[in-house]
């Protein structure tokens, strides 16, 4: 089965960052509802949670986490009791009414419903309304109370940052979804993170690797100011709590989209699988594809001295290196690097660069080229590929991408690089454009030579914490890889790439 195709947008809005904005009237009915309405809630609301936990704890007792468990009285009594106390939760947190569409089909046609787009903590409201397992973070088991309510629906937990875990999810995924509906349909979120709702992110394919129907859900939140969305960069846990609390309504909607039925070449590649699914899911929810993953998020939040300053031309960089498919590690990183110096001043055409990289010639290959400054006959030079491939694949490691291009630039007699070649290489580990090191060479004492070796640069930065912030001038706004400078350290005049 093949879904109608939804070309994917390029990177315009952060996914991972959420800014909420005030009107006038919008903070007086805040601060109304903080002061009367929102007490009343909390505490209700807190009463339910309380009141289903021993409902979920004794349900739990003696129970094996490998053995599907018979539909007894009791556990369709504790089912039901649950839903009841779930949705009178939600009722008093101002979910007073939740529009369905569509119908949910039963486990035997479709053992696992994937949902998007997953942007908070809200987003249990289908699995209380349902009592789907789900996948979950293997910490999400030890909250109080609430981890309590999530080991009763028989999740399967998967400790992020452990390969090993992730296989055995993804086993137990498969075991569980070939049982012929011995055990509840999976409820999985396969965007892996949450997002600010503005495009569905790549899925990973844990959900589509059984092979099996799938069942998409789409959700919905109507509400004017969005309270809702909680990502890696915007309002806190309790923050979004009090905001939506205060709301008089929260308007939400949930629908059940068509059984989607694999084809053969589908359930050979999940990958496939995965995205002509989301291609349905952005149909029905009436927003762009965007292929950034949950592993992007560091480039947006990077840590360091040298932290990125604008994200999004390197987000869109690392968007096109998947699309190639080159698979980053250290090795690479330093084949490449030590391969570029030989290169030295020499510029790459698109020929050039698909046999340095050893890849085909591709229209996404020349998209990359279009990343960079370019000379007037389409000329790039290597090393700021390297640098930028480095900068996505270790964004909090930027000491190791400086020492890095520094190999790469480095007089062979004093290992010193020159300043436009360190500003070049800041511009794209920043994000930023125009780099000006005039006060940094300034601070450096001594004589200016315009040149300086890593080691110094290391020591500078060590002493100043704030390198960036208080010794770089640049324009702050997204740009394009690259510098055009009048004389650049190959001696040619550049134009930026528009």
């Amino acid at each position: 089965m093949n879904s109608s195709g939804i070309r994917p947008s390029r990177w315009v809005r952060n996914p991972f960052v959420h800014t909420l904005k005030f009107s006038t009237a919008d903070k007086i009915k805040i601060g109304l509802m903080s002061l009367t309405v929102f007490p009343v809630r909390l505490l209700v609301v807190s009463f339910l949670m309380l009141l289903a936990w021993p409902f979920a704890f004794a349900a739990s007792l003696g129970r094996s986490e490998y053995v599907a468990e018979p539909r007894s009285w009791l556990r369709r009594f504790i089912d039901r009791s649950l839903r009841v106390i779930m949705r009178a939760m939600w009722f008093c947190g101002g979910f007073h009414w939740i529009k369905v569409k569509g119908e949910r089909v039963a486990p035997s046609e479709a053992p696992i419903i994937t949902v998007a787009p997953h942007s908070s903590y809200f987003d249990a409201i289908p699995v209380t309304r349902t009592m789907c397992s789900i996948v979950a973070k293997l910490e999400s088991g030890s909250i109080p109370v609430w981890g309590t309510l999530i080991k009763y629906i028989r999740p399967v937990f998967v400790f992020r940052s452990d390969q090993d875990s992730r296989k055995q999810t993804v086993e137990e995924i498969k075991r569980r979804a070939h049982s012929g509906g011995e055990w509840p349909q999976i409820m999985i979120f396969p965007e892996g993170t949450c997002t600010n709702r503005s495009s569905l992110i790549l899925f990973k394919a844990g959900a589509f690797i059984p092979g099996l129907p799938v069942q998409p859900v789409v959700l919905r939140y109507q509400n004017k100011l969005d309270t809702i969305s909680w990502t890696w960069q915007g309002p806190g846990a309790f923050k979004i709590l009090w905001l939506t609390l205060c709301q008089p309504h929260n308007a939400m909607e949930i629908e059940y989209l068509p059984v989607y039925t694999p084809s053969d070449e589908e359930k050979e590649n999940p990958t496939l699988f995965a995205s002509n699914v989301r291609k349905v899911m952005a149909k029905a929810l009436e927003v762009p594809l965007t292929d950034l993953s949950f592993e992007d998020r560091e480039i947006s939040f990077s840590e360091g001295p040298l932290r990125i300053q604008d994200p999004s031309s390197l987000l869109e960089f690392s968007l096109l290196v998947r699309r190639l498919g080159l698979k980053t590690t250290e090795s690479l990183l330093k084949e490449l690097a030590s391969r570029a110096r030989k290169l030295q001043r020499h510029q790459l055409n698109l020929e050039d660069l698909a046999c340095f990289l050893h890849l085909p010639v591709t229209n996404t290959l020349q998209d990359v080229i279009n990343l960079f400054v370019k000379d007037e006959e389409g000329h790039v030079d290597i090393r700021h590929f390297v640098i930028a491939l480095s900068t996505v694949y270790r964004p909090s490691r930027s000491m190791e991408t400086l020492k890095l291009a520094f190999e790469m630039y480095k007089n062979e007699d004093s290992g010193e690089v020159h300043e436009d070649e360190l500003a070049s290489t800041l511009e794209i580990m920043l994000g930023v454009k125009e780099v000006e090191l005039s006060l940094l060479f300034m601070e450096l004492g001594g004589p200016d030579t315009g040149k300086i070796t890593y080691d110094e640069l290391h020591h500078f930065i060590d002493e100043h914490p704030r390198f960036v912030h208080d010794h770089i001038d640049f324009k702050d706004r997204p740009r394009k890889f690259g510098i055009g400078r009048p004389n650049t350290c190959n001696g040619q005049n550049h134009d930026k790439d528009n």
